[in-house]
């Protein structure tokens, strides 16, 4: 086979033009392709050659594609920015190593690889072009296979492919910064770039145009970069990261060689890594780089800190004040904050950690004009620091090691509190404002002390009644097992504390009742106002469901989720304590005429804004992974302030790092919001949550209810009737009548994503973090497909079932399906 490889090459040596469809992966000294002759990787997993980005463009371009799996994807064009107007492209390697791209027609050179590296001692025709199974083009000398002289990794365009290093070699001269396309049919360079900025330790940037900063994903933290809200384990891939004078770079590493995967920047600039689903045949958004507000650079200016589980979500730093409080308070957080007590380098001045424990640490500020020592420990730094007036913070290089130390000389710009991957940060404070955490932590030791002393005069008390009462607290304890078992500890209510605040239960302070039992409005002795919900004896949720719904919610922390407050369990008594929400359901204002005229449109924008990011952070940033799995307007609770938090978790149900979908044989929820492949065949994912929010959304936009709709003219529910008026072009009709006033663009925009989140197949719906970029971007949408329950209303009613178990709660069906396998 050797043999036959070497004479195919001989021939091609001595034919300047001569053409051949190469089967090999090399192409030699003099060796020409032409348009309509590829080049294709050892393994046949990419090829090199001529294409055009669309059926109806005439212009011609020089690239590498995968070339059996996701067939035709393109991962690197050589001229993006000169075209070929026609089919008379030729690509040949010249004595020396350089390519050279020239239009037959005319012989104008269209593009060259211009290596600075081609001086190098090479024997006269010993040079090939090879393209790899990783795709990437090189042109080596055979005498030297352990260098190269040139390589398209080293000149990406708006793909980052795995083993293609990102950053700088000084030795070679080379930068790899990678840009968007113009348009989808269009690779010449767009409006967005991703670059490595070596001024101070080395940070990834995303810009647009030539000056504005979009977003900072951070510098390298050893384990992840800073900025990024997920840095868990990747099944697929694993990171890599290398830092010397002469190098700096991140590269990716295949852990399954098998798998496809590949980092792109959009036309619009977002920034995705995507992974080839084999099984459908198309790629799928495995994680977005960016996906909230805090993302964008220096939001809350100098010295502030952005938190997106907060409202607003700038805030100062600890010991400073906004600069300019009038701006401040119209969300105008630009000129960021002061020092309260200036700094003036004197005697007692040292530093405050903050680290934000409590499950939140800290994206390190712009490092921009910082100094580093990657081998020094981090007392070393301190003392360091400490010895320079002008030095301003400083911070651990490498949590992972535990190891170097990063010094900032000026302002701090561009923090954000994150739930995972933060580090701690030590901020220089002035002698004054340390007094004030040593007599915040003397009154703290003080207050302990007198706690302690009586806390010893009540232990005799305590010993002497729970002897007395021990058969009884044995009893209780073998009760309270199915939560303590579970890992935390959540306030225990008596039982008569909560039929003292509730009134014995009253029918008046009766709010509500769903298929769990009913809940009651109460106020503790103290005056707060709670909720408790007290689960019935012939519900179908039973203890499990219990269990669930106090373990999520106790561990979950998020401005759009309900807050619980402890939880009662006395005999077949099993009750919940929740905070109170002033404005109930939302099905209540939403469902009722007289009510729904309360809801104006910027309110159900604002809605519809939080249970995104509320579902957002229980399916990819809570360190639980939660699946709802009955989201619908019943379980969406008003704050004071129309602030909607999802409620109710008995249902959830939680997922592993690697799990994306899962099989039940009891289906549990609410018809008109379960998706199809959930109610039909038991299959439940994060993609089923996300049918829901577009019925959901649905919903609010036209205070209708989806299984009470049914069109006029046609047997469709509430989403058969919006695909309907969506293919019309008349979704404006879907507005709730009782609406004044509405945003027709934000309108038509949301009842688009809705209709993509409940499409009929669950790999067509996007994920939560693809539709909270989608409500807070004006990325273009792509357009739906046919809706899942498009062409029935009752097809799973409990009429057309004998195995459905149902119970009405609230006009809502709410159900447990048993499947047979």
């Amino acid at each position: 086979m050797e043999a036959i490889t070497t004479i195919l090459l001989l021939i091609c040596f001595h034919t300047l033009f001569f053409t051949c469809t190469l089967s090999s992966d090399i192409l030699s000294t003099n060796q020409t392709i032409r348009d309509g002759e590829t080049i294709v990787s050892a393994q046949e997993t990419f090829e090199l050659g001529f294409f055009s980005p669309s059926n109806t463009s005439l212009n011609r371009y020089l690239g590498i594609w995968y070339k059996q799996m996701a067939t035709g994807t393109v991962v690197w064009v050589a001229n993006r920015e000169t075209p070929i107007r026609n089919k008379s492209g030729e690509l040949t390697l010249i004595p020396g190593g350089l390519l050279v791209l020239r239009d037959s027609t005319n012989n104008q050179i269209i593009w060259s690889s211009n290596s600075n590296t081609t001086s190098r001692e090479t024997r006269n025709n010993n040079v090939v072009a090879q393209l790899l199974d990783n795709s990437n083009f090189m042109v080596v000398a055979i005498d030297r296979e352990d260098d190269y002289i040139w390589q398209s990794f080293d000149h990406p365009g708006n793909t980052l492919m795995p083993e293609m290093k990102f950053g700088r070699n000084l030795k070679r001269g080379v930068v790899t910064n990678y840009t968007s396309w113009k348009s989808d049919d269009d690779p010449s360079q767009g409006e967005f770039m991703i670059y490595m900025d070596f001024n101070g330790f080395p940070q990834i940037f995303q810009k647009r145009g030539d000056h504005e900063i979009m977003y900072r994903l951070g510098l390298w933290s050893g384990v992840g970069y800073s900025g990024m809200r997920n840095n868990h384990p990747n099944p697929i891939s694993r990171t890599s990261y290398y830092i010397d004078e002469i190098e700096t770079w991140v590269t990716s590493v295949l852990i399954n060689k098998s798998a496809l995967t590949k980092l792109t920047l959009s036309p619009e600039g977002v920034m995705g890594q995507w992974n080839w689903n084999n099984r459908t045949q198309r790629w799928f958004l495995y994680t977005l780089l960016t996906r909230d507000s805090c993302e964008r650079y220096a939001l809350c200016g100098v010295h502030g800190i952005c938190d997106i589980g907060q409202s607003p979500n700038c805030g100062c730093l600890r010991g400073f004040t906004p600069k300019s409080p009038g701006q401040w308070g119209i969300s105008d957080w630009t000129k960021g904050c002061r020092r309260e007590i200036p700094l003036d380098c004197g005697v007692g001045e040292g530093f405050r950690m903050y680290s934000f424990v409590s499950k939140m640490f800290v994206k390190l500020p712009d490092t921009r004009g910082s100094w580093f020592d990657k081998n020094m420990s981090l007392e070393q730094c301190r003392m360091k620091c400490s010895n320079q007036c002008n030095c301003t913070a400083y911070a651990t290089l490498d949590i992972k090691e535990n190891i170097g130390c990063m010094i900032w000389y000026n302002e701090l710009i561009d923090m954000r509190t994150l739930p995972n991957n933060g580090q701690d940060i030590y901020i220089r404070m002035s002698a004054a404002e340390l007094d004030k955490d040593k007599r915040r932590s003397r009154s703290n030791k003080e207050l302990w002390a007198i706690l302690i002393s009586v806390s010893l005069g009540l232990l005799i008390l305590c010993v002497i009644i729970i002897m007395k009462m021990k058969k009884k607290v044995m009893a209780q304890e073998r009760s309270d097992s199915i939560i303590k078992k579970d890992g935390f500890d959540l306030p225990l209510f008596n039982l008569s504390t909560l039929i003292v605040a509730t009134d014995n239960f009253s029918i008046d302070n009766k709010l509500g009742e769903g298929g769990f039992g009913p809940v009651y409005k109460g106020f503790l002795e103290n005056g707060v106002e709670i909720a408790v919900k007290r689960l019935s004896t012939v519900s179908t949720q039973g203890v499990e469901e219990f269990k669930n719904e106090v373990i999520f919610i106790s561990k979950l922390q998020h401005r759009n989720l309900v807050k619980i407050l402890g939880y009662c369990i006395k005999g077949s008594e099993k009750l919940l304590v929740y905070e109170f929400m002033p404005n109930s359901s939302l099905d209540l204002l939403l469902f009722e005429g007289t009510k729904r005229q309360i809801l104006k449109w910027s309110q159900r924008y604002h809605i519809i804004n939080g249970i995104a990011r509320g579902l957002l952070y229980l399916h990819q940033d809570s360190h639980l992974r939660i699946i709802h799995r009955d989201l619908k307007v019943a379980n969406i609770l008003l704050d004071h302030e129309m602030n909607p938090k999802i409620s109710d978790f008995g249902l959830a149900r939680r997922f592993g790092g690697n799990e994306t979908e899962a099989n039940t044989i009891r289906v549990v929820g609410t018809y008109g919001y379960m998706a199809p492949e959930y109610a039909g065949e038991g299959m439940f994912s994060i993609k089923s949550d996300v049918f829901s929010f577009g019925v959901l959304v649905l919903e609010i936009i036209s205070g209708k209810a989806n299984r009470k709709f049914l069109s006029e003219n046609y047997n469709h529910n509430l989403v058969g009737h919006a695909w309907r008026l969506y293919t019309d072009g008349k979704s404006l009709e879907l507005v709730d009548e009782s609406l004044i006033e509405s945003n027709d663009m934000q309108v038509l925009r949301l009842i688009h994503i809705a209709l993509l989140c409940v499409q009929h197949s669950p790999e067509d719906r996007p994920d939560m973090s693809m539709v909270v970029l989608m409500l807070s971007s004006d990325m273009r949408l792509p357009k739906p497909k046919q809706p899942g329950y498009y062409t029935e209303v009752d097809k799973f009613g409990p009429e057309n079932s004998s195995s459905l178990q149902t119970q009405i709660s609230n006009s809502y069906v709410s159900i447990a399906h048993t499947t047979l396998k």
